[in-house]
């Protein structure tokens, strides 16, 4: 494995250079791009032939952006725009989100002295003669101990005023008097949480930028917060496209089944959004126009109709409406003819091919990098793993390929063709191939799945 902080193949600081705006990814696009001249004593290499590539012609080719450059594209596309104001948002609602504000303490933590053990309040040196009602958590200010003197307490019960220690229940023997012995050396102020052991009131418990975990929203209630102020998830809608796509029962007469409908909504909220509708449209030009058009989601994904075939309608729509695309292909296998497009000032659209494979291939370059910019989250640690056996490369694109990792290594798995789905089903992460390949034992970015880093119940919560 990798030092943290280190990504395989990308440059370290590639994800916190800002100054890359929407304008000058969309120049990016729009330039025309000169073959590279080879260096002195090189050959240059041979143009692949549109029948030997199955992502299209060359010209489609020189417009697709590589691997890396587009998730950068993407991450920097929402910062120009479409993040939502600040919200309050009850702590049951708050997971996963990101602190907008700093978590300040609204209290002293304890807020009173309290005891941290079950046993016995205990004023001077012993024995002690016990009090006959005992202190419990939730009660008022008990009264006052006078030396010589013990009261049976709880744990995070309120101390008595002029309490020397408290004696746990373990240590202590009551003699046939009632009195109480201590069976060890009693330390002044033992077991004893004192007001403000945790925090002082004002002070910064987590600050601006911090995910909202579990234990986060433990501490705001702690401190006394019913709400947070965070940034608000990211508003994702769906559009399903395809005639042939079946939501019940066995493929039959030409028809399949629609994967994608029943994988991405959950897969975009382990993403950090918030799935507002998922609309399956079939091939209609006019129903995609009007439901992009429509759609008030930070993020339209649709599926399919990015290539160029007769009902490929992707692209004729976003020119009709004068959408940016800031990512039209990308060099990577599968899921080549995917884009990314800025439909609105604040909304982009992502289109995933129609194979579930390049699909998912789709969702983690451009979905995942925007979701997460729009959502504030951090960018996960990088981190590479030796690969178990030699893998085969696009001679030109980087591959994702579907591995189970065992150890401090990466195993990559079969069925992993664009239309595939068992292999990925299986995986743990996608290993990002570079062009021509890898070797056995050759170390690998890899992409964690959300619900094989988090676990499936945080992800999806």
């Amino acid at each position: 494995m990798t030092a943290p902080g280190t990504r395989a193949g990308t440059p370290a600081a590639a994800d916190t250079d800002d100054d890359l705006d929407v304008e000058e990814a969309l120049a990016l696009v729009r330039e025309p791009r000169e073959p590279r001249k080879p260096r002195q004593g090189t050959t240059p290499a041979p143009t692949p032939h549109a029948e030997h590539d199955p992502g299209g012609p060359s010209a489609h080719r020189h417009r697709a952006t590589p691997w890396p450059q587009a998730r950068e594209t993407a991450a920097r596309a929402a910062r120009s725009g479409g993040r939502g104001a600040p919200v309050s948002v009850p702590l049951a609602d708050a997971l996963g989100l990101t602190l907008a504000a700093p978590l300040d303490a609204l209290t002293d933590l304890p807020s009173f002295d309290t005891s941290a053990m079950d046993g016995w309040a205990v004023a001077g040196p012993g024995p002690w003669d016990v009090r006959e009602n005992g202190v419990l958590a939730g009660h008022a200010q008990p009264e006052p101990l006078t030396d010589g003197e013990a009261v049976r307490i709880a744990t995070g019960a309120r101390i008595p005023a002029d309490t020397t220690a408290v004696l746990r229940s373990e240590h202590g023997r009551l003699d046939t008097q009632g009195r109480l012995h201590p069976t060890r050396e009693v330390v002044h102020g033992q077991d004893i949480r004192p007001r403000g052991q945790e925090c002082r009131s004002g002070d910064q418990l987590l600050p601006i930028g911090t995910l909202a975990t579990p234990a986060v929203l433990g501490l705001a209630a702690a401190a006394g917060y019913d709400t947070v102020t965070a940034v608000p998830r990211p508003r994702a809608e769906v559009l399903v496209l395809g005639d042939e796509l079946l939501t019940q029962g066995l493929p039959h007469d030409g028809l399949i089944r629609d994967a994608l409908g029943p994988m991405l909504p959950p897969w975009l909220r382990a993403l950090g959004a918030e799935v507002t509708a998922v609309r399956r449209l079939g091939d209609d030009a006019k129903a995609l126009q009007k439901a992009i058009a429509s759609s008030t989601a930070d993020l339209v994904v649709t599926t399919g109709g990015t290539a160029s075939g007769p009902v490929d309608h992707i692209h004729p729509t976003l020119e009709r409406i004068g959408a940016q695309l800031l990512v039209d292909g990308v060099k990577v296998r599968p899921g080549h003819p995917m884009l990314l497009a800025r439909t609105k000032e604040n909304q982009h659209l992502v289109g995933l091919p129609g194979n579930p494979l390049a699909a998912v291939s789709g969702l983690l370059t451009l979905a995942e990098p925007l979701l997460r910019t729009l959502a504030a989250r951090p960018a996960p640690e990088p981190y590479a793993l030796p690969l178990a056996e030699a893998t085969h490369g696009h001679p030109y694109d980087t591959r994702l390929i579907p591995v189970v990792l065992r150890g401090d290594t990466a195993i990559p798995l079969h069925y992993n063709g664009p239309a595939m789905l068992r292999g990925i089903a299986a995986a743990d992460a996608l290993a990002v191939v570079p062009p021509g390949g890898a070797r056995q034992g050759e170390e690998t970015e890899m992409l964690d799945l959300p619900w094989a880093a988090a676990g499936i119940e945080v992800c999806f919560t």
